[in-house]
C-alpha cells in the first residue's frame, strides 16, 4: 500500500544526545531522520518523538529538537512507546493508520514499537536510513523481524514521492531540490 500524506504521522524513537554516538553511521541516520521532519513539516503530516529515560540517554539531539513541533516529545521509560498511555492516546488521537518510524535503537525501541503498533491496526513504515543500532547486524536482523511481522520497509525518497503524488507542483520542485544533480 503506498503512503498518503493525509493518511501519515511521524514518530521519531529516541535519537538522543547519549545515546546517538553509539549507534553505527548516526550522523547519516540523523541527516536522513532530520530530512523526514522537514518533508513531513512542508507536506502538514504530524510528527511525535520520544525519549527514553531522558535522564540517563539525554534529550533528542538538537539538530532534530529543532525540527519539532513544541510539546511532540514524549518521555517513556518502556521500550515500546506503545506501553505508555500518553503516547497511544497521542498517536490515536492524530486519526491517521499509517506511522512512518524512526529512530533507535532498531532491535530494542523501535522494534518493541513497531510490533505493538502492528498489533494495534496501524500500518507501519521504516524508514531504513533512518532506523539504527549500536551494530549493522542488530540493524538488519530487526528489520527483517519487523518485515515479517508486517512492517513495510523503505526508503526517504520512496516517502517523498508517495507524499508528493505527482510532479509539477511547487510543493515538488521546493522539496526535490537537490534531488538529481
Amino acid at each position: 500500500m503506498l503512503l498518503q500524506v493525509q493518511q501519515s504521522q511521524v514518530l521519531l524513537i529516541d535519537i538522543q544526545s547519549k545515546l546517538a554516538p553509539a549507534i553505527a553511521d548516526h550522523a547519516q541516520l540523523s541527516q536522513a531522520a532530520a530530512w523526514v521532519l522537514q518533508i513531513a513539516r512542508l507536506c502538514d503530516v504530524p510528527v511525535m518523538a520520544t525519549e527514553h529515560y531522558p535522564a540517563g540517554l539525554g534529550h533528542t539531539i538538537p539538530s532534530l529538537l529543532e525540527l519539532l513541533p513544541s510539546g511532540a516529545v514524549h518521555e517513556k521509560i518502556h521500550f515500546s512507546a506503545m506501553r505508555e498511555p500518553e503516547i497511544v492516546a497521542a498517536v490515536a488521537a492524530q486519526q491517521r493508520p499509517q506511522v512512518v518510524v524512526l529512530g533507535t535503537e532498531a532491535h530494542v525501541c523501535v522494534l518493541q514499537t513497531v510490533l505493538d503498533l502492528l498489533a494495534a491496526g496501524y500500518q507501519v513504515y521504516l524508514v531504513s536510513e533512518a532506523v539504527g543500532s549500536r551494530t549493522p547486524e542488530n540493524k538488519q536482523l530487526a528489520l527483517s523481524r519487523m518485515q515479517q511481522a508486517g512492517a513495510v520497509v523503505i526508503s526517504k525518497e520512496m516517502l517523498a514521492f508517495e507524499w508528493l503524488e505527482r510532479a509539477g507542483t511547487e510543493l515538488f520542485r521546493q522539496i526535490s531540490k537537490g534531488w538529481i544533480k
